[in-house]
């Protein structure tokens, strides 16, 4: 695994510093979100527990059970649709896409995690979606974190990217299906969030 010091120069990612500056109205909408649609933990395929809580908004959400993943229109809890996708998120999603080189991207999901000190997604590549040649969007809010990018394999070796609050993450193209995760988030207090981070992750997944 390797440190990544200055700015990325990485195939198939952008990285955009403090691009989310409308970040406390992103958190308010995260938070109305929840109060419809609350934070969950999901099981994989194999039963095990994520350790991050997650939510959704917008046309389609991602859920994973014992029966697999996929996205749904309904929030399997509620058998509601999901909120909807507030104009500021869709809007901040085209814009981050747009300066990474994707013109037109409109995403129709937005998974919302929750990570609480210690909390981390494991590596993983996103191919849940029908259209490949969408870009993903993931935005940082909260504590800071460390994403890890890879490559192609599992194994590939990775490279570290430190994220905070405000920062956005674009990766499509050739690095439409890297495998990246997230280290454990070190405790801390954000004057916002408190002791969690919140990662915003648009797709289009049809």
């Amino acid at each position: 695994m390797q440190d990544l010091l200055g700015p990325p120069e990485l195939p198939g990612l952008t990285y955009l510093p403090g691009f989310a500056d409308t970040a406390p109205a992103l958190v308010a909408a995260v938070e109305a979100i929840a109060a419809a649609a609350p934070f969950r933990v999901l099981v994989t395929p194999g039963g095990k527990a994520m350790s991050v809580g997650m939510t959704n908004c917008g046309p389609l959400g991602w859920v994973s059970d014992r029966r697999g993943y996929r996205y749904s229109a309904t929030d399997p809890e509620t058998g509601l649709p999901w909120p909807e996708m507030p104009e500021l998120f869709s809007d901040l999603a085209t814009r981050a896409a747009a300066a990474a080189g994707f013109a037109g991207f409109e995403p129709d999901a937005c998974l919302i995690n929750r990570y609480a000190p210690g909390a981390k997604m494991g590596l993983h590549r996103d191919y849940d979606e029908k259209d490949l040649r969408a870009p993903i969007v993931s935005v940082s809010l909260g504590l800071p974190a460390v994403f890890l990018w890879g490559g192609q394999a599992r194994t590939d070796k990775t490279v570290k990217l430190p994220v905070t609050h405000g920062d956005v993450v674009v990766f499509g193209g050739e690095g439409r299906l890297h495998y990246h995760g997230v280290l454990p988030v070190k405790d801390g207090i954000d004057p916002l969030l408190g002791r969690s981070r919140v990662n915003l992750t648009f797709r289009k997944a049809i």
